[in-house]
């Protein structure tokens, strides 16, 4: 999958601003630094992409699409959160 395009960072960034202003919680960066830090994330996973590929098995390296393993990708980073916030994504999951 291709690098998020400016309009899409934008949706990235302003979303990520109301979640955490909805959450009510202290951000510790600023609207800069939290743009850069999606920019910077963003390119992180298109530099690691062949490395997270290759950690993949085999059958799902094969038969999965680059949408399915980025779906993929994200379920378990978020579940590493919290089976709340992975709930707000992806509904019920236990």
């Amino acid at each position: 999958m291709a690098l998020i395009d400016e309009t899409g960072r934008q949706r990235i960034w302003r979303g990520l601003m109301r979640f955490w202003s909805n959450q009510r919680s202290a951000l510790g960066v600023n609207k800069t630094n939290l743009r850069a830090a999606i920019d910077a994330t963003d390119q992180w996973i298109e530099d690691n992409q062949t490395s997270f590929n290759n950690a993949l098995p085999t059958n799902a390296r094969n038969n999965l699409t680059a949408a399915q393993k980025t779906i993929l990708f994200c379920a378990v980073a978020l579940a590493r959160v919290g089976l709340v916030e992975l709930k707000v994504l992806f509904g019920e999951v236990d």
